[in-house]
Order: structure tokens, then C-alpha cells, then sequence
């Protein structure tokens, strides 16, 4: 399971070109299930995004997590970041699990997230999103677990 935050000052999504979610100050997540990932995995990756240290102190250095911060998190499911950009020059999603496994294992994330913290919106699992966000800093991190 694949996790990529991004620090933002906002972002929203769009479905059809209606927007159906936003968030002020906080975490862009996009959320990337790979084949073979189960739901034991998703209380790690829920404790990973909730206590990673992104947000500045009083000091200015990267040393709050999201909560301590008071920020919210928009969770999206993106399949493409499972993709295997090895060889050639199209991706293959052959890593990228099944779209029934991705479901239930994203669904499953978001709830223990929001089961520790409520300030939390998700996009709309396997529709043609459009995000708009203003990256911060930038900060850009790829999180994992396996």
C-alpha cells in the first residue's frame, strides 16, 4: 500500500464538474493498493498518515502531525500509483489490485482514519476526478508499508 502526501493550504475534488469535497490546511493523500495488500496492512498506514511530522512548530521545523496542526485530510484512491513504470514507456497496472480489493481495502482505511481523527473527506472511489490543490512548501512525501 502506497500513500502520497502531499502538505496543502487547500484542495478540493470534482466529479462531472461538480465539486464534491474540499479541505483548508491540511493533507492531500492519494492512496495507491497494490496486489497482495489486505486489510491488516491499513492500521499501519492510518497510524503513518495521522502521526507524520509535516507541518512547521513554532521553531518553523517539520514537527506536527496533521492533528497537532489542526488540519484535515482529503484520502483519493489512485490506482495509477501502483503502476510499473519499469520497462518501456506505458505504464502496466498489472500490480495494482483487483478494483473490488481496492475498494474494500481504501474503504476499510478511511474508516480507521476517521475512526481516530474527524476531520477527514474522501474523493469518489473509481470516478474520473479532477483535484485542485495548492501545494505547500512543497512537501511531497511517498509513504509505504508493507
Amino acid at each position: 500500500m502506497k500513500a502520497l502526501i502531499q502538505r496543502v493550504r487547500h484542495a478540493r475534488v470534482e466529479v462531472d464538474g461538480d465539486s464534491i469535497t474540499a479541505i483548508n490546511q491540511g493533507m492531500l493523500v492519494l492512496v495507491g493498493i497494490d496486489k497482495g495488500d489486505e486489510i491488516d496492512r491499513v492500521e499501519k498506514m492510518a497510524h503513518k498518515l495521522l502521526n507524520y511530522r509535516i507541518f512547521a512548530d513554532a521553531d518553523d521545523r517539520m514537527n506536527l502531525n496533521v492533528q497537532e496542526s489542526e488540519g484535515a485530510l482529503l484520502l483519493v484512491s489512485q490506482f495509477t500509483l501502483s503502476a510499473d513504470t519499469h520497462k518501456g514507456l506505458r505504464p502496466s497496472f498489472t500490480s495494482a489490485a483487483p478494483p473490488a480489493d481496492g475498494e474494500r481495502i481504501f474503504n476499510a482505511l478511511v474508516a480507521e482514519v476517521r475512526r481516530q481523527y474527524d476531520r477527514v473527506q474522501t474523493g469518489r472511489f473509481g470516478a474520473n476526478m479532477q483535484i485542485e490543490l495548492l501545494n505547500d512548501g512543497p512537501v511531497t512525501f511517498l509513504l509505504e508499508v508493507n
